[in-house]
Formats: structure tokens, sequence, C-alpha cells
């Protein structure tokens, strides 16, 4: 699980943000709603360790990443988060799977290549593992991007707007498949949105 106390962060003395305190459980969904400008995705970064809080905690199970030093971070990230960010990053010169089993090896050394293609499976995409990311349509990289985010079995994954540039019937799936691989993974989903369709999805949910 991840829980959350006191957090706050500032990027300079006019812009400082003071987060209420959350919990998500092993297995659960939580939604972080709020207008923009409010901290939505400087939450999630500071979740996933991406920025440093000013004050505050953040702990996932028995591990306060606040306090890790920038290579133990990495190496926590790597293997405890999983990360489906707006942006997708891919490597674009590498297939489809060859980007998921990066994603492994990056974080472990090791590349899960039958893993990558269950993941992949199990998301619809095994007739698209040998393609170029660019080849596929922006609702099939969403999906890439959360294979990608489960091949560590990560404790917390955690969703940027994942659903923002999607058609109502791709969000529906995306938000589906996420829900439905956190439960299955036992992993705490934090999703960060301002999707209507997805507030009356997720009634766990904090707004900011």
């Amino acid at each position: 699980m991840i829980t959350t106390q006191n957090l706050q962060f500032s990027y300079n003395s006019k812009q400082n943000f003071s987060f209420p305190d959350l919990k998500c459980e092993s297995g659960n969904t939580l939604l972080i709603t709020g207008n923009s400008g409010k901290g939505k995705t400087t939450l999630l970064h500071l979740l996933g360790g991406l920025l440093t809080p000013t004050s505050g905690n953040i702990q996932i199970d028995d591990t306060e990443i606040s306090k890790l030093s920038p290579s133990k971070l990495d190496a926590f990230r790597g293997k405890n988060i999983g990360m489906v960010l707006q942006k997708s990053y891919f490597v674009e010169a590498l297939s489809v799977l060859d980007n998921v089993i990066l994603a492994s090896w990056l974080a472990t050394g090791k590349k899960a290549k039958e893993k990558a293609i269950q993941l992949l499976t199990q998301l619809d995409l095994e007739n698209q593992i040998h393609k170029l990311p660019a080849q596929l349509s922006i609702g099939q990289q969403q999906r890439v991007n959360i294979a990608r985010a489960l091949i560590n079995n990560p404790k917390v994954i955690l969703a940027d707007e994942p659903t923002s540039s999607l058609d109502d019937d791709n969000a529906q799936i995306v938000a589906d498949l996420l829900a439905n691989l956190a439960s299955k993974h036992k992993a705490a989903l934090i999703i960060v949105t301002h999707d209507q369709r997805l507030k009356s999805k997720f009634t766990n949910a904090i707004n900011l």
C-alpha cells in the first residue's frame, strides 16, 4: 500500500502546495481530481519519486521513499512503481514487445520476454507486438504503457490522465484494464484525472 502524511512541495515562493493525506491499499483504486493548477500531476510525481517533497512523508509498504538516496530511489522505483504517463516516451526504433522488455531489463537486469508477451496478450495486443509504437493507435499505445508499467510487478501503479485523449469506448477499456489488473496484481492504483467519465466510475476519490 501507499500512504502520505503532511505532504508539501514548493516550486518557488509563489507556488506552494499542501496535499491532503492519502492512503491506498493493495488491489484498490484511488482517484485524485481537481481543477488545473491544483497540483494533481505534481502530487503524482511526488508519489513516484520524480520530485522530492519540501516536507512530509511518502511510504510504500515499509519504505519511506523521500529518505532514499537518488540511486536507491531509482532502483526502488524501477522495481516497485509502475507509471502510466500522459506522454508515452517509447524508444521509437524498438518494437512494442522490445519496449516492454526494456522496462524489465532496466529495473532488474533481466529480460522478461515471456511475461511481456503474456501482458500484451492480456491487453489484446498480441497481433501488435512486432510493430513499432508509431504504427499503433493512441488507445493501443496507452495499453502498451500499461503493460510496461506492470512488467515488474509493481506495488504501486500511478496513472496521469490515462484516458484524456481517448474516445468513450477506449476510455472505458483502459479504466477497466487498469482497475482489474491492479486488483489481480495486488497493486495500489492511483489515477490523476479531470475526466468526468472516471469520476463516475471510481467512488474512492480525493479532490484537490
